[in-house]
């Protein structure tokens, strides 16, 4: 199916990093559930908040330190090299993608990245060694360099706006593309979600590889229930 698509839009989700030993945010007993994310409007007003909030991310950072891209992010960075998967669309936020290969314009994250820190206010990089620097020196995270705003983690938050370029490059991939490819999504996470229907809806066929069944599997052309890292190796180049 894949070969005989023109343009195939890439899709991923948790499910594609479980697999580099990064736990699914319901997984059961997940350190996620015990270092939830601070909710956006909570920190923007509380120092306290923020304080928490970079607390808990360098938790899951100490624990995910390691974490290298899996047989599944390889086996798309091939099927981007090919020429026939102009990008990724992907819910995750561990620059996963970005490692094995693809460069930052192939990869749109609809939830943001979780590799490096920006300015609330004027939009500046920081990278996350000098803002832990200074929080593990002091407590408190650093202001931004270039204009004294709020730093946060490049995520985004619960109750933070979805990122409004990510998104209209994600329904433009879904728009002209005859195949939809999605690995790793349980596919239940809105608005994220609601791009493999679109994409169906637009004449695509729509190919789901997840380890549990999902809303879509019904109208997929094909669902594999599998580990993504076993269907996508025949892709790696």
């Amino acid at each position: 199916m894949i070969q005989d698509a023109r343009i195939v839009a890439g899709f991923t989700g948790a499910g594609i990093s479980t697999e580099s030993g990064i736990p699914d945010f319901r997984s059961p007993d997940s350190p996620w559930m015990r270092n939830k994310p601070i909710p956006f409007e909570l920190f923007l007003q509380s120092p306290k908040a923020r304080r928490e909030a970079w607390r808990r991310k360098f938790n899951l950072d100490d624990l995910y330190r390691g974490a290298r891209p899996s047989a599944g992010h390889r086996g798309f960075a091939s099927l981007v090299s090919s020429g026939r998967m102009p990008g990724v669309i992907t819910q995750n936020i561990d620059g996963l993608h970005q490692a094995s290969g693809l460069a930052e314009d192939q990869v749109i994250e609809l939830h943001g990245n979780g590799t490096y820190a920006k300015c609330l206010s004027c939009g500046r990089r920081h990278e996350l060694d000098w803002v832990r620097y200074h929080f593990d020196r002091t407590g408190d995270p650093p202001e931004c360099a270039a204009c004294g705003g709020i730093l946060k983690s490049a995520t985004i938050s619960f109750g933070q706006a979805m990122p409004e370029e990510p998104m209209r490059r994600a329904q433009r991939l879904a728009a002209i593309c005859d195949l939809f490819l999605v690995a790793g999504s349980s596919l239940m996470v809105f608005p994220a979600a609601a791009f493999p229907a679109f994409a169906k809806e637009n004449g695509a066929r729509l190919v789901i590889v997840n380890r549990e069944p999902t809303p879509l599997d019904e109208a997929a052309d094909l669902a594999i229930h599998g580990e993504i890292g076993e269907v996508f190796s025949k892709f790696i180049a």
